[in-house]
């Protein structure tokens, strides 16, 4: 089957159709990640666990339940926590390489995290609250969610100053650079020990989050999301340009803030819990762009969510390889499934800002 007929045959598939294939790619994809692992799992066992049975061993049963399930939906969740966010990112500024990697917003979310992990020894109140256990879990989640929504507040300030989106994209590049130059200095005076938990982090895990942590974290993505969706309309009307949203009828501060606090709580929860997971912002909504062509938020909304949650359980499971006891930075997944991603899209699309226009 040549390339024309491909391109063809993934014409005629209706937005609605990719909605349904990339929920079943999702759910095929988190089984294998559930039964997978350094130990196999039979999947008639996987499913009594997640119908709410036992299985014939204790051991199997500890694993699915207290490890590879919530690890499973909190790559889930990462995933489409980052995508949509991303595909946000990428409208706002109608900016075809804007993501919260590439923008700098990461890295802002990163140097919230060091303010605590790296200020837990020298500040009394950050090593008042870590010692008490809330630093193992929101204090990370409200510090990334806070430097996040900084640098993204200070990228627009100056995107309204400035409509050129490749000068935008550098001075994202630069604010990204001048914040991991700030946690350099600031490792350099810090201790051993918060140097290795800061470093550790930086790695990228799904499998820190506790059941009691991912209900909420559940909860929080799911709701940011949908109020993402909400903003649908919004989100049409930016592509075509400020002129037309604003003829449109469409509020255009009011929609700039709902977009800059829904992102910084995605970034800002997956980056809190899981560290700075590159890559998947940027290449997500370009591969869902190309395979339902479309530019209407309220199908690329759910299906960037839907992609992204399969492509980082994916990398999740490639992360820790069936049979093997070793376990990858998933941030190196991220970057190797990514780039060729985004290379891909590149080339076959041949010009990105079709979509902005």
């Amino acid at each position: 089957m040549n390339t024309i007929t491909q391109s063809a045959i993934t014409r005629k598939l209706t937005p609605a159709t990719w909605l349904v294939l990339l929920s079943l790619g999702v759910l095929i994809i988190g089984l294998a990640d559930i039964a997978l692992g350094s130990v196999s799992i039979p999947l008639r066992e996987v499913a009594h666990v997640l119908s709410g049975g036992e299985t014939h061993s204790n051991i199997w049963n500890n694993i699915l339940i207290n490890i590879r399930i919530p690890k499973t939906i909190t790559a889930m969740l990462a995933g489409m926590a980052l995508s949509v966010g991303g595909l946000q990112l990428q409208t706002l500024f109608r900016n075809p390489l804007a993501g919260p990697s590439v923008l700098g917003i990461s890295a802002g979310a990163s140097l919230g995290v060091a303010t605590v992990l790296l200020a837990s020894g020298q500040s009394v109140a950050i090593s008042t609250l870590w010692s008490s256990g809330v630093g193992q879990g929101w204090l990370l989640v409200i510090a990334s969610s806070a430097g996040a929504a900084t640098v993204l507040l200070l990228i627009l300030a100056i995107s309204l100053r400035i409509n050129d989106n490749i000068v935008l994209l550098i001075i994202g590049i630069m604010i990204g650079n001048v914040t991991l130059a700030v946690v350099s200095i600031w490792q350099y005076f810090s201790q051993p020990e918060q140097i290795r938990d800061y470093l550790l982090w930086t790695l990228g895990s799904v499998g820190n989050v506790a059941n009691e942590q991912l209900r909420i974290f559940s909860f929080l993505t799911l709701l940011t999301i949908f109020i993402t969706f909400l903003l649908s309309k919004n989100l049409n009307g930016l592509l075509l340009g400020e002129r037309y949203a604003r003829s449109m009828g469409i509020p255009l501060l009011p929609t700039r803030i709902g977009i800059i606090a829904t992102t910084s709580v995605l970034v800002g929860l997956v980056t809190g819990f899981c560290g700075p997971i590159g890559f998947i912002g940027i290449a997500v909504p370009h591969l869902v762009r190309s395979l339902l062509n479309t530019s209407d938020h309220r199908w690329l909304i759910p299906a960037c969510a839907l992609a992204g949650a399969l492509i980082l359980i994916g990398c999740d499971l490639i992360s820790q390889w069936p049979g093997q006891a070793w376990v990858l930075p998933i941030n190196a997944i991220t970057a190797l499934i990514g780039s060729p991603v985004v290379i891909w899209v590149i080339l076959h699309r041949r010009n990105l800002s079709t979509h902005f226009r």
